[in-house]
């Protein structure tokens, strides 16, 4: 009785603790048709500085480029990945910039059809009641066209989860990403010129959370339940954030070659496209998966560290030692060092020896993830190890792995490990056997970047970018001024 009602104790406490966030978000009412979502870059377009004078753009056909289908776990289905009103996302895009009129151009011949009616029934009027009737105004014609399409939508380009199960209680989540492309290019009516062209790329996330619970309550009594929910990020918003995105990112480059201007004197448009070049600088040093391409790295750095060497020689018992080290690393690449390494340390074995000794050693390094903060290295090289007093000195080369991780850009700390193998049988000072000793070191050490770090110039841009920001801000605030005073003046 008593590990029944432990039992039903633990599967209430377990569902209050991993069902009430699911439970009270329930979508049991049903809901009223509402606006759509704005995403940030929608406020962003929306607040952006005027332009001088509008630009009359036409959109053929922004099409989805990739063909997909969505993807499903059993049989197949003709729903597309993309949605296929990229267009309409694109024009409602350049309508809330205010820096393009876009005229009807997807869907020409019912609107050219319709304006024949027009000029039909006004002919038909001129000519049996009012011959004043006005004639029909012409079509606008584009200064620029703006081509271009989704042409990526990449699935499952990162996957995983964790999960854990205990006596029948068990609890998991998995995460998918996925990524869609948009290109963007402003093409020119009067001479077929291609203008600028963006490419802009946005991820999407879906999530699963899942908790469930399988146990024997009593004797032939079973409980099982089971509770979760999953989050997938619309495709819609992340195709409409990553055209408005690129419409963005349009005007801006379209202001820095001089092809339309803003409402702003020269210093308010120089800081709106400095911020846009930082923006583009982080871009550029940033690769899949938000990995930063930044040479946070010096080119010179001190190293210590202190560990344990462990003999591996002819007698037996051996016991770890204390040893210490200090050295000097040149970055030849953001990849590759050479390092500069003096070792102090004893070798033992119990009761039979217990020397110190001492090593120089020169080694080739390698970062596998030279700009990321927490990198794998492996190294190899030779050296000279020597007794203490040098009354007796060997060569000998040695290998080894480790990992980095920084917590500065000037500081790392380091764990490692490496093998050393001594031309010599007599480093235990016991001559037997067919081979030479050799003993293994492990640390935990840091190294100090005090060179000049590559990436200045990135730095740099950051310290800008608080700067370029404050007056962007300003100048958006400005411009949300001088809107409420025309609408007012009309």
């Amino acid at each position: 009785m008593k590990s029944t009602r432990k039992s039903v104790y633990a599967v209430v406490l377990f569902f209050i603790l991993t069902s009430c966030g699911t439970y009270f978000n329930q979508p049991i009412t049903q809901q009223k048709a509402r606006l759509g979502e704005n995403t940030e870059v929608t406020k962003t377009l929306k607040e952006f500085p005027l332009p001088q004078k509008p630009v009359v753009a036409g959109v053929y056909n922004f099409k989805d480029q990739t063909g997909q289908y969505k993807a499903v776990e059993n049989g197949s289905t003709f729903s597309t990945a993309v949605s296929q009103g990229a267009t309409t996302i694109l024009i409602k895009a350049l309508e809330d910039s205010k820096w393009f009129t876009p005229i009807e151009r997807e869907n020409l011949g019912n609107l050219l059809n319709e304006r024949n009616i027009i000029r039909s029934t006004r002919d038909e009027y001129r000519k049996n009641k009012n011959p004043n009737e006005p004639q029909l105004p012409p079509l606008l014609y584009a200064g620029i066209l703006l081509e271009g399409g989704v042409i990526s939508y990449d699935t499952n380009i990162l996957t995983g989860g964790a999960g854990a199960r205990y006596f029948g209680i068990g609890t998991a989540t998995q995460y998918r990403q996925d990524r869609i492309t948009v290109y963007l290019r402003a093409v020119s009516t009067s001479s077929g010129k291609i203008l600028k062209t963006v490419y802009v790329s946005k991820t999407i996330l879906s999530q699963a959370v899942s908790a469930n619970l399988f146990k024997y309550v009593n004797f032939q009594r079973l409980l099982e339940a089971e509770v979760g929910f999953t989050k997938n990020e619309p495709v819609q918003l992340a195709l409409k954030e990553s055209i408005e995105k690129a419409v963005e990112s349009l005007i801006i480059e379209g202001i820095e070659d001089n092809l339309w201007k803003p409402q702003l004197n020269e210093q308010e448009t120089k800081a709106l496209v400095e911020s846009y070049k930082e923006e583009q600088e982080e871009a550029n040093a940033t690769a899949l998966y938000d990995r930063y391409l930044t040479e946070r790295r010096g080119t010179v750095a001190a190293t210590g560290a202190l560990g344990m060497t462990l003999i591996d020689g002819d007698l037996p018992n051996p016991q770890p030692e204390f040893n210490s080290r200090v050295g000097l690393k040149y970055f030849l690449t953001p990849a590759l060092n050479t390092n500069f390494t003096y070792y102090k340390y004893n070798l033992e074995n119990k009761e039979l020896l217990n020397e110190g000794f001492m090593s120089f050693d020169f080694n080739l390094e390698y970062n596998i993830l030279p700009y990321d903060e927490f990198t794998p290295f492996i190294y190899a090289g030779g050296g000279i190890n020597a007794a203490n007093y040098f009354t007796s000195v060997d060569p000998k080369v040695q290998a080894g792995i480790g990992l980095e991780y920084l917590v500065a850009n000037n500081l790392g700390i380091q764990l490692f490990v490496d093998y050393n193998y001594v031309f010599s049988d007599e480093l235990d000072f016991v001559d037997a056997g067919k081979r030479d000793d050799t003993f293994y070191r492990a640390g935990l050490g840091i190294n100090y970047y005090f060179a000049k770090r590559k990436n200045k110039k990135l730095d740099e841009g950051k310290l800008k970018e608080l700067e370029a920001k404050r007056a962007l801000k300003a100048l958006k605030k400005k411009n949300r001024a001088n809107r409420k005073k025309r609408n007012a003046s009309n």
